[in-house]
């Protein structure tokens, strides 16, 4: 018997649990309520604040209750051009304005959206990490359909109801600035959670990775793995349909 891996102790270990303590609570749109289907919500930004371990700056957005005399936060991904003391809008009869949230059946084509929802009323799901952006690509005949373009530039087709703010996230361009030394990595991960630095498995001993052992460092076998092997042999390329590099041009769909 072999030690237990790596990749097995991180399902049970608590050591590699992401750091939440200190976090600033759940990122979601406002739950869908009557005033935002049949009309609109007026918010207010009272700050932009940061969030360890998240690129992007949230808003704190603060509503009347419809119902009831109090107030109620919401924190929100920062769009870029947000401020604080800007009224944001919320429902089906908002102004397509940047930072206002409405469905996508009320955008026009080509519109530059975040926070975009999966599912009607699930409060945002696409496009939340800093700079990143979704776009209306176009909506079906009957209006039931809006396709939009992912950030990874895939296009998905996900109901008009769901709701989106308008505008692209801010904190982008952070991968552009080049790490330098591992001290900015370290501080990196440590607000995120353990998963640095990593040692590699042909660096490794044979009793603690597959890939471990050898004169000269090296693997020494087929790296791809079958879906049914054990989890101390799951390593690698796992249930790999093809390996190597992607050759030829993405034909593009017409």
């Amino acid at each position: 018997m072999g030690r237990v891996i790596r990749g097995s102790r991180k399902g049970k270990s608590l050591i590699f649990t992401a750091k939440t303590r200190l976090r600033k609570g759940a990122v979601k749109l406002r739950a869908v309520d009557y005033a935002e289907r049949t009309g609109y919500m007026k918010g207010l930004v009272k700050k932009i604040i940061h969030d360890p371990g998240r690129g992007a700056p949230l808003a704190e957005v603060v509503f009347h209750d419809p119902y009831r005399y109090k107030l109620k936060k919401e924190l929100w991904v920062a769009v870029e051009g947000a401020h604080t003391g800007q009224f944001v809008y919320c429902g089906a009869k908002a102004q397509l304005a940047v930072g206002n949230v409405l469905p996508l059946a009320k955008m026009p084509e080509g519109t530059v959206i975040s926070m975009c929802e999966e599912k009607a009323s699930d409060r945002g799901r696409f496009a939340r990490a800093g700079g990143t952006s979704c776009m209306v690509v176009g909506h079906s005949d009957d209006g039931s359909k809006t396709r939009i373009r992912l950030p990874s530039g895939t296009r998905k087709s996900i109901p008009s109801t769901c709701r989106a703010v308008v505008g692209i996230v801010a904190g982008g361009g952070r991968m552009d600035k080049p790490v330098l030394k591992a001290g900015n990595n370290f501080h990196k991960y440590r607000v995120k959670r353990n998963s640095w630095p990593k040692v590699r498995g042909s660096a490794m001993n044979p009793v603690e990775h597959p890939h471990g052992g050898g004169n000269h460092q090296h693997v020494g076998h087929p790296t791809t793995v079958s879906r049914a092997s054990v989890p101390g042999q799951k390593v690698g390329l796992i249930a790999a349909r093809r390996t190597g590099l992607l050759k030829g041009g993405q034909k593009l769909k017409k």
